[in-house]
Protein backbone atom coordinates (compact mmCIF):
# COMPACT_ATOMS: atom_id res chain seq x y z
CA UNK A 1 0.00 0.00 0.00
CA UNK A 2 2.84 2.37 0.88
CA UNK A 3 4.57 1.56 -2.42
CA UNK A 4 1.32 2.24 -4.28
CA UNK A 5 0.97 5.61 -2.55
CA UNK A 6 4.52 6.63 -3.54
CA UNK A 7 3.95 5.61 -7.17
CA UNK A 8 0.65 7.51 -7.22
CA UNK A 9 2.31 10.62 -5.80
CA UNK A 10 5.06 10.43 -8.40
CA UNK A 11 2.50 10.01 -11.17
CA UNK A 12 0.58 13.03 -9.90
CA UNK A 13 3.79 15.07 -9.92
CA UNK A 14 4.53 14.09 -13.51
CA UNK A 15 0.99 15.08 -14.53
CA UNK A 16 1.35 18.46 -12.84
CA UNK A 17 4.72 19.05 -14.50
CA UNK A 18 3.29 18.06 -17.87
CA UNK A 19 0.55 20.64 -17.48
CA UNK A 20 3.02 23.41 -16.64
CA UNK A 21 4.18 25.69 -19.47
CA UNK A 22 7.51 27.45 -19.85
CA UNK A 23 7.62 30.30 -22.36
CA UNK A 24 10.79 31.88 -23.73
CA UNK A 25 10.44 35.64 -24.15
CA UNK A 26 12.97 37.61 -26.23
CA UNK A 27 13.37 41.30 -25.42
CA UNK A 28 15.69 43.78 -27.14
CA UNK A 29 17.03 45.77 -24.19
CA UNK A 30 19.41 45.00 -21.33
CA UNK A 31 18.59 44.12 -17.74
CA UNK A 32 19.25 47.67 -16.52
CA UNK A 33 16.50 49.09 -18.76
CA UNK A 34 13.25 49.81 -16.96
CA UNK A 35 11.26 48.09 -19.71
CA UNK A 36 13.13 44.85 -19.03
CA UNK A 37 12.75 45.25 -15.27
CA UNK A 38 9.01 45.77 -15.71
CA UNK A 39 8.77 42.65 -17.87
CA UNK A 40 10.72 40.62 -15.30
CA UNK A 41 8.15 41.63 -12.68
CA UNK A 42 5.35 40.77 -15.11
CA UNK A 43 6.82 37.28 -15.51
CA UNK A 44 7.21 36.86 -11.75
CA UNK A 45 3.60 37.88 -11.14
CA UNK A 46 2.32 35.36 -13.68
CA UNK A 47 4.35 32.56 -12.12
CA UNK A 48 3.03 33.46 -8.68
CA UNK A 49 -0.58 33.88 -9.79
CA UNK A 50 -0.61 30.55 -11.65
CA UNK A 51 1.38 28.66 -8.98
CA UNK A 52 4.00 27.87 -11.62
CA UNK A 53 1.54 26.69 -14.28
CA UNK A 54 3.08 29.30 -16.60
CA UNK A 55 6.73 30.31 -16.26
CA UNK A 56 8.18 32.99 -18.56
CA UNK A 57 11.94 33.04 -19.09
CA UNK A 58 13.02 36.53 -20.17
CA UNK A 59 15.95 36.64 -22.64
CA UNK A 60 17.07 40.27 -22.53
CA UNK A 61 19.37 42.36 -24.68
CA UNK A 62 18.60 40.60 -27.95
CA UNK A 63 20.31 37.48 -26.63
CA UNK A 64 17.75 35.02 -28.05
CA UNK A 65 16.73 36.84 -31.24
CA UNK A 66 17.79 40.20 -32.70
CA UNK A 67 15.35 43.04 -32.16
CA UNK A 68 14.18 43.15 -35.77
CA UNK A 69 13.22 39.46 -35.72
CA UNK A 70 11.17 39.37 -32.53
CA UNK A 71 7.77 40.11 -34.08
CA UNK A 72 8.29 37.46 -36.74
CA UNK A 73 9.42 34.70 -34.37
CA UNK A 74 6.38 35.30 -32.15
CA UNK A 75 4.15 35.32 -35.21
CA UNK A 76 5.63 32.03 -36.48
CA UNK A 77 5.33 30.40 -33.05
CA UNK A 78 9.08 29.92 -32.54
CA UNK A 79 8.48 31.70 -29.25
CA UNK A 80 5.05 32.49 -27.79
CA UNK A 81 5.73 36.01 -26.48
CA UNK A 82 8.09 38.91 -27.08
CA UNK A 83 8.71 42.65 -26.80
CA UNK A 84 9.72 45.10 -29.51
CA UNK A 85 9.67 48.78 -30.42
CA UNK A 86 6.21 49.41 -31.87
CA UNK A 87 7.19 51.67 -34.76
CA UNK A 88 9.48 48.99 -36.19
CA UNK A 89 6.30 47.73 -37.88
CA UNK A 90 5.62 51.00 -39.69
CA UNK A 91 6.23 49.35 -43.07
CA UNK A 92 3.25 47.09 -42.33
CA UNK A 93 0.97 50.05 -41.68
CA UNK A 94 1.56 53.69 -40.78
CA UNK A 95 -0.63 53.15 -37.70
CA UNK A 96 2.32 51.48 -35.99
CA UNK A 97 4.47 54.61 -36.32
CA UNK A 98 2.23 57.50 -35.30
CA UNK A 99 3.87 57.65 -31.84
CA UNK A 100 7.27 58.21 -33.48
CA UNK A 101 6.13 61.19 -35.53
CA UNK A 102 7.94 64.27 -34.16
CA UNK A 103 5.90 66.71 -32.11
CA UNK A 104 2.57 64.84 -32.43
CA UNK A 105 2.67 63.75 -28.77
CA UNK A 106 5.40 65.26 -26.61
CA UNK A 107 4.17 64.64 -23.05
CA UNK A 108 2.94 61.62 -21.12
CA UNK A 109 -0.61 63.01 -21.12
CA UNK A 110 -0.48 63.38 -24.90
CA UNK A 111 1.07 59.93 -25.26
CA UNK A 112 -1.67 58.34 -23.15
CA UNK A 113 -4.37 59.98 -25.28
CA UNK A 114 -2.59 58.86 -28.43
CA UNK A 115 -2.36 55.26 -27.19
CA UNK A 116 -6.07 55.29 -26.33
CA UNK A 117 -6.75 56.18 -29.98
CA UNK A 118 -4.09 53.85 -31.33
CA UNK A 119 -4.70 50.69 -29.30
CA UNK A 120 -7.90 49.41 -30.96
CA UNK A 121 -6.39 49.89 -34.42
CA UNK A 122 -3.12 48.20 -33.44
CA UNK A 123 -5.05 45.33 -31.85
CA UNK A 124 -6.96 44.69 -35.08
CA UNK A 125 -3.85 44.90 -37.26
CA UNK A 126 -1.90 42.52 -35.03
CA UNK A 127 -4.82 40.11 -34.81
CA UNK A 128 -4.63 39.70 -38.59
CA UNK A 129 -1.06 38.48 -38.04
CA UNK A 130 -2.05 36.00 -35.36
CA UNK A 131 -0.75 38.26 -32.60
CA UNK A 132 -2.40 39.79 -29.56
CA UNK A 133 -1.04 42.85 -27.73
CA UNK A 134 -0.71 42.44 -23.97
CA UNK A 135 0.60 45.85 -22.96
CA UNK A 136 2.52 48.87 -24.18
CA UNK A 137 4.90 51.13 -22.25
CA UNK A 138 6.42 54.43 -23.44
CA UNK A 139 9.99 55.57 -23.35
CA UNK A 140 10.69 59.00 -21.88
CA UNK A 141 10.42 61.78 -24.46
CA UNK A 142 13.33 61.73 -26.89
CA UNK A 143 16.23 64.16 -26.52
CA UNK A 144 19.22 65.16 -28.65
CA UNK A 145 22.77 63.97 -27.87
CA UNK A 146 25.66 65.80 -29.51
CA UNK A 147 29.21 66.99 -29.10
CA UNK A 148 28.74 70.70 -28.54
CA UNK A 149 25.55 72.74 -28.44
CA UNK A 150 23.10 72.57 -31.32
CA UNK A 151 21.63 76.05 -31.69
CA UNK A 152 19.71 75.55 -34.95
CA UNK A 153 18.69 72.67 -37.20
CA UNK A 154 21.45 73.75 -39.59
CA UNK A 155 23.99 72.61 -36.99
CA UNK A 156 22.90 69.01 -37.60
CA UNK A 157 23.74 69.13 -41.31
CA UNK A 158 26.33 66.55 -42.31
CA UNK A 159 26.45 64.74 -38.97
CA UNK A 160 26.30 60.94 -38.99
CA UNK A 161 23.05 60.45 -37.12
CA UNK A 162 21.91 57.28 -35.38
CA UNK A 163 18.50 56.01 -36.50
CA UNK A 164 16.46 53.11 -35.16
CA UNK A 165 13.32 53.25 -37.31
CA UNK A 166 11.99 54.72 -40.54
CA UNK A 167 10.67 57.89 -38.89
CA UNK A 168 14.02 58.77 -37.37
CA UNK A 169 15.75 58.04 -40.67
CA UNK A 170 13.40 60.51 -42.36
CA UNK A 171 13.95 63.01 -39.53
CA UNK A 172 17.73 62.84 -39.95
CA UNK A 173 17.46 63.18 -43.72
CA UNK A 174 15.23 66.27 -43.48
CA UNK A 175 17.74 67.77 -41.04
CA UNK A 176 20.40 67.13 -43.73
CA UNK A 177 22.20 64.68 -41.46
CA UNK A 178 23.30 61.20 -42.56
CA UNK A 179 21.18 58.46 -40.92
CA UNK A 180 22.91 55.27 -39.76
CA UNK A 181 20.95 52.30 -38.37
CA UNK A 182 22.31 51.36 -34.92
CA UNK A 183 20.57 49.24 -32.26
CA UNK A 184 20.70 50.37 -28.62
CA UNK A 185 23.32 47.83 -27.42
CA UNK A 186 25.70 48.97 -30.19
CA UNK A 187 25.56 52.71 -29.46
CA UNK A 188 28.87 53.05 -27.54
CA UNK A 189 30.84 51.20 -30.21
CA UNK A 190 29.15 53.17 -33.00
CA UNK A 191 30.25 56.46 -31.43
CA UNK A 192 33.70 55.14 -30.54
CA UNK A 193 34.38 54.12 -34.14
CA UNK A 194 32.91 57.29 -35.64
CA UNK A 195 30.04 55.41 -37.22
CA UNK A 196 27.67 57.97 -35.66
CA UNK A 197 28.20 61.45 -34.21
CA UNK A 198 24.77 62.37 -32.86
CA UNK A 199 21.53 60.73 -31.85
CA UNK A 200 17.98 61.31 -30.65
CA UNK A 201 16.98 58.90 -27.90
CA UNK A 202 15.58 58.77 -24.38
CA UNK A 203 17.47 59.67 -21.20
CA UNK A 204 17.17 55.97 -20.29
CA UNK A 205 19.09 54.80 -23.34
CA UNK A 206 21.56 57.64 -22.86
CA UNK A 207 22.39 56.47 -19.34
CA UNK A 208 22.40 52.77 -20.23
CA UNK A 209 24.90 53.46 -22.99
CA UNK A 210 27.00 55.84 -20.78
CA UNK A 211 26.55 58.64 -23.29
CA UNK A 212 28.92 60.93 -21.35
CA UNK A 213 31.78 58.76 -22.59
CA UNK A 214 31.27 59.93 -26.17
CA UNK A 215 29.11 63.10 -26.28
CA UNK A 216 29.11 66.31 -24.26
CA UNK A 217 25.63 67.83 -24.59
CA UNK A 218 22.04 66.69 -24.05
CA UNK A 219 19.18 68.83 -25.32
CA UNK A 220 15.70 67.73 -24.10
CA UNK A 221 13.80 68.55 -27.28
CA UNK A 222 10.94 66.20 -26.21
CA UNK A 223 10.45 65.24 -29.83
CA UNK A 224 8.16 62.25 -29.34
CA UNK A 225 7.18 59.61 -26.77
CA UNK A 226 7.55 56.26 -28.55
CA UNK A 227 6.41 52.94 -27.12
CA UNK A 228 7.48 49.34 -26.77
CA UNK A 229 4.81 46.66 -27.04
CA UNK A 230 4.57 43.13 -25.64
CA UNK A 231 2.68 40.71 -27.86
CA UNK A 232 1.70 37.07 -27.57
CA UNK A 233 1.05 34.46 -30.24
CA UNK A 234 -2.73 34.24 -30.18
CA UNK A 235 -2.87 30.48 -30.71
CA UNK A 236 -0.39 29.89 -27.89
CA UNK A 237 -2.43 32.14 -25.63
CA UNK A 238 -5.71 30.38 -26.46
CA UNK A 239 -4.15 27.02 -25.60
CA UNK A 240 -3.64 28.16 -22.02
CA UNK A 241 -6.29 27.19 -19.44
CA UNK A 242 -8.82 29.97 -18.89
CA UNK A 243 -7.57 30.73 -15.38
CA UNK A 244 -4.01 31.11 -16.69
CA UNK A 245 -5.22 33.36 -19.50
CA UNK A 246 -6.93 35.52 -16.91
CA UNK A 247 -3.74 35.68 -14.84
CA UNK A 248 -1.74 36.79 -17.89
CA UNK A 249 -4.21 39.54 -18.73
CA UNK A 250 -4.31 40.74 -15.13
CA UNK A 251 -0.51 40.86 -14.95
CA UNK A 252 -0.41 42.66 -18.31
CA UNK A 253 -2.81 45.34 -17.09
CA UNK A 254 -0.67 45.86 -14.00
CA UNK A 255 2.53 45.95 -16.09
CA UNK A 256 1.16 48.63 -18.38
CA UNK A 257 0.12 50.88 -15.48
CA UNK A 258 3.40 50.27 -13.65
CA UNK A 259 5.46 50.77 -16.81
CA UNK A 260 4.01 54.21 -17.51
CA UNK A 261 4.80 55.25 -13.94
CA UNK A 262 8.33 53.84 -14.23
CA UNK A 263 8.86 55.74 -17.46
CA UNK A 264 7.87 59.08 -15.95
CA UNK A 265 10.12 58.53 -12.93
CA UNK A 266 12.89 57.42 -15.25
CA UNK A 267 12.77 60.60 -17.32
CA UNK A 268 13.64 62.85 -14.36
CA UNK A 269 16.06 60.47 -12.68
CA UNK A 270 18.07 59.62 -15.77
CA UNK A 271 18.35 63.21 -16.95
CA UNK A 272 19.90 63.95 -13.56
CA UNK A 273 22.32 61.02 -14.02
CA UNK A 274 23.43 62.50 -17.34
CA UNK A 275 24.12 65.84 -15.63
CA UNK A 276 25.84 64.18 -12.65
CA UNK A 277 28.24 62.50 -15.06
CA UNK A 278 29.29 65.78 -16.60
CA UNK A 279 26.96 66.18 -19.55
CA UNK A 280 25.78 69.72 -20.26
CA UNK A 281 21.96 69.87 -20.25
CA UNK A 282 20.91 72.57 -22.71
CA UNK A 283 17.34 73.77 -23.12
CA UNK A 284 16.55 74.03 -26.83
CA UNK A 285 16.70 77.50 -28.32
CA UNK A 286 13.64 79.06 -29.92
CA UNK A 287 15.38 78.76 -33.29
CA UNK A 288 16.09 75.06 -32.82
CA UNK A 289 12.56 74.35 -31.63
CA UNK A 290 11.05 76.20 -34.59
CA UNK A 291 13.28 74.34 -37.04
CA UNK A 292 12.49 70.98 -35.52
CA UNK A 293 8.76 71.69 -35.54
CA UNK A 294 9.00 72.54 -39.24
CA UNK A 295 10.55 69.12 -39.83
CA UNK A 296 7.82 67.53 -37.72
CA UNK A 297 5.09 69.27 -39.72
CA UNK A 298 6.64 68.10 -43.00
CA UNK A 299 6.94 64.55 -41.69
CA UNK A 300 3.31 64.51 -40.57
CA UNK A 301 2.17 65.62 -44.03
CA UNK A 302 4.30 62.86 -45.57
CA UNK A 303 2.87 60.39 -43.06
CA UNK A 304 -0.72 61.37 -43.88
CA UNK A 305 -0.08 61.07 -47.61
CA UNK A 306 0.93 57.43 -47.19
CA UNK A 307 -1.26 56.43 -44.26
CA UNK A 308 -4.06 53.89 -44.39
CA UNK A 309 -7.60 54.81 -43.41
CA UNK A 310 -7.05 52.98 -40.13
CA UNK A 311 -3.93 55.03 -39.43
CA UNK A 312 -5.64 58.30 -40.32
CA UNK A 313 -8.50 57.39 -37.98
CA UNK A 314 -6.02 57.34 -35.09
CA UNK A 315 -4.88 60.88 -35.81
CA UNK A 316 -8.48 62.09 -36.24
CA UNK A 317 -9.52 60.52 -32.94
CA UNK A 318 -6.46 61.85 -31.12
CA UNK A 319 -6.76 65.39 -32.45
CA UNK A 320 -10.49 65.42 -31.71
CA UNK A 321 -10.12 64.48 -28.03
Amino acid sequence: MKHFAIVSALALGVTSAAQADTWDMPTPYGDATFHTQNIAQFADEIAAATDGALEITVHSGGSLFPHGEIRNVVRSGQVPIGEFFLSLLVNDDAAFGIDSQPFVATSYDDAARLWAAQEPVITELLSAQGLMPLFSVPWPAQGLYTNGEIATVDDLAGLRFRSYNAALEEFATLAKAAPVQVEAPDIPQAFATGQVEAMVTSPSTGVNSTAWDFVTHYTPINAWVPKNIVVVNERAFRRLPEDVQAAVMSAAEAAEARGWEMSAAEADAQTKVLADNGMVIVEPSAELTAGLQEIGAQMLENWKANASEAALSILTTYQGQ
